[in-house]
This record gives structure tokens, sequence and C-alpha cells, in this order.
């Protein structure tokens, strides 16, 4: 009696042990050799590197009360620079951050300076500058690095200075003061470069006579 109890609880083990369990091919379907759930891969398409870096300064909502309400929109300080001693700070608004950040590109570029630097990446002796309330100071270190915070030190980076130390003489915490204030002492090393804003201008006027040539062809009114 106790032998045939063992066989049937054996029996019963491994009449549930496959259902249990299921086989890999079931459960996986890629064991079998069949296709990947993913399908095909796109190819792969390298992005274009963009012609400067560029850091977020400052970034802000603003609303505005207007007769129908509150109209919200975007505020952005943006710098930009090669890392080679050219850099611009820009700033831009609208109702979307992308289209705030595109602005503030179109105005760095406007506003470039190309520095004056040493053979070592620093500049040749100290600049001081203010705006505002914030008054800054920086002057070159030998071998000692980049000493600075804030704004100043993203645009010192953006610029390619380097073995150079800067202080902030105020206690003022507003990064675009801070970061217009670099850029007038950057003014003291450096000189505009002038065909970035000549680019941008007739880019401008060319977006201008296309627009009105639309407006024309809608109100069939020849253009002049």
């Amino acid at each position: 009696m106790a032998e045939h109890t063992t066989t049937t609880k054996s029996s019963g083990s491994a009449s549930r042990g496959p259902a249990r369990g299921g086989s890999s091919s079931s459960r996986g379907g890629t064991s079998t050799g069949g296709a990947p759930r993913g399908g095909a891969r796109r190819p792969f398409t390298e992005r274009a590197k963009p012609e400067y870096d560029q850091k977020i300064l400052v970034i802000r909502r603003v609303t505005r009360v207007v007769s129908g309400g509150r109209r919200m929109t975007f505020s952005v300080a943006l710098a930009i620079g090669d890392r080679k001693g050219m850099v611009g700070l820009g700033t831009g608004k609208a109702i979307d951050t992308s289209m705030a950040i595109a602005k503030a590109q179109k105005d760095a570029k406007k506003n470039m300076l190309k520095l004056r630097l040493t053979k070592t990446g620093s500049i040749p002796h100290d600049i001081e500058a203010k705006f505002s309330s914030a008054q800054l100071m920086i002057m070159p270190n030998r071998g000692r690095g980049l000493i600075s915070g804030s704004a100043t030190r993203d645009m010192l980076l953006l610029a390619g200075v380097k073995d150079v130390t800067s202080k902030i003489s105020t206690g003022s915490k507003n990064k675009l003061n801070i970061a217009r204030a670099t850029m007038k002492a950057f003014s003291l090393i450096g000189k505009k470069v002038i065909h970035h804003k000549i680019a941008t201008e007739k880019a401008d006027a060319a977006a201008d006579l296309a627009a009105a040539k639309a407006l024309a062809l809608e109100s069939g009114v020849p253009a002049e």
C-alpha cells in the first residue's frame, strides 16, 4: 500500500513539472532562432557638432498681466564660446524655452568678442569692470589654474582662458549682471567679431523680404 502511494505522488509531480516550467522556446521566442522583438534597427547617423559650446546661465519665467489675463514667457541668458578665445553673451525671450534659447544664441553671436590671450592661454594684465551692482576683477596667475566662481567661471571656460583668478567685489547674486560685467572686462582685452553680426543681419533681412513676398501673394498686391 505504501509503495502504491509513493508511485502515485511521483507520477503526479512528473506530470505537473512541464506545465509549470514550460519550454524555453515557447517563452522566449528568440532561442529557437526567431526574429528579435524590436525589429530592424535604424541606421546610426552622427550628429553635426555645433559651431560653439554653450551654457545657459539664467532661465526664468516672466508673467505679464494684460487685459485678457496673464501672459507667461520665458527669459534666457546664454553664453557661447569656442574655448579658443572667442566668447559671447546673449538674451532671448519667447513663449517657449526652445525659441528663447534660439533667440539668445543669435543675440550672443552678434555680441561676440575675440580675446587677446597669452601663449599660455592667460590674460596679459589685470582687468576690472562694473555693471550695475556687480563689480569684478580678473587677474592672471602663473600656473595656479582657473580660480573663479558664479557666471564668470562659465564664461572663462567657454573662452578658453587659463591660469586666472577672478574676484567679485560686491555681494550681487544676479548671474546676468555678473556675466555682463565679465563681458565688459573682456572688452578691455578683446575686439568685436564683425562677420557674425553681418551674417545675422543679412539672414534677418532675407527672412523679412520672404515674409513680405508671401504676404503680398496672399493679398494679391505685387511686392515692391
